[in-house]
């Protein structure tokens, strides 16, 4: 379901100068124990990025999932990168998120990183939908523009891919226009918020327990705190 999106991100990435680097070990490639469902990791290098994660989760037809999360660097205030996308192939159902997420909830950092993600917010109306996540606040590391359905085939197959291209290309204009300004904040600063954004995360994630009952709870506790949200063990400066 998801391969013909892997291979744009990859496709994206590399395009951009991004090269891979070793995932911790053990994290990279996991299969269920009764091989039923299989996990496969990146972590990508990339200019004017600190890091860059990608996951891919293939359940067959129970459960497909294509996770990345991008993290600027720190002297560069624009918000992360988010992207979950997950099919249930037996109820055919889509669940898909698809942000920009702010480091801070301001007025004025939303008008100066969101006008892009606001067109597209309205381009896609499939993608809009005014359910809320169940297990983050909105108001906080979400923007009031993400790209959220809860939806079925016609989403997956009609309206994801033309938004999910967009949306890639939204980001990285996004990422060039914030590279030519001064950033609005210190790099110490955002440097905690972006561990905050972990903490938070780390603390709520939903898809810990969806790993946990394909890999067991070992493989996944360590997933969790040394792939997709190392800095949740760190603590933020006053």
């Amino acid at each position: 379901m998801f391969d013909p999106f892997l291979s744009e991100l990859t496709t994206s990435l590399e395009q951009r100068g991004g090269q891979t680097v070793e995932v911790p070990e053990g994290l990279a490639e996991c299969q269920s124990a009764k091989n039923k469902s299989t996990i496969k990791s990146w972590l990508w290098q990339v200019p004017g990025f600190r890091r860059w994660r990608v996951t891919r989760l293939d359940a067959g037809e129970s459960l497909q999932v294509l996770n990345s999360v991008a993290y600027p660097d720190y002297n560069h205030d624009h918000p992360l990168m988010g992207v979950d996308l997950l099919w249930f192939g037996a109820r055919k159902k889509l669940v898909a998120v698809l942000d920009f997420q702010p480091l801070k909830q301001d007025q004025a950092y939303l008008d100066r990183h969101f006008q892009g993600l606001k067109s597209l917010n309205a381009q896609f109306p499939d993608l809009n939908g005014e359910e809320t996540m169940r297990s983050f606040d909105p108001n906080q590391y979400f923007s009031p523009w993400l790209l959220f359905c809860r939806g079925g085939a016609e989403q997956a197959n009609q309206s994801l891919p033309e938004a999910f291209s967009a949306f890639l290309n939204c980001y990285w204009d996004l990422h060039d226009q914030a590279s030519q300004q001064p950033s609005m904040m210190s790099s110490d600063e955002v440097k905690n918020l972006q561990v905050a954004y972990d903490i938070y995360s780390a603390e709520r994630d939903p898809a810990h327990g969806l790993f946990t009952s394909h890999f067991g709870k070992s493989w996944s506790d360590r997933f969790l705190q040394d792939f997709l949200f190392p800095a949740s063990s760190q603590s933020t400066s006053n």
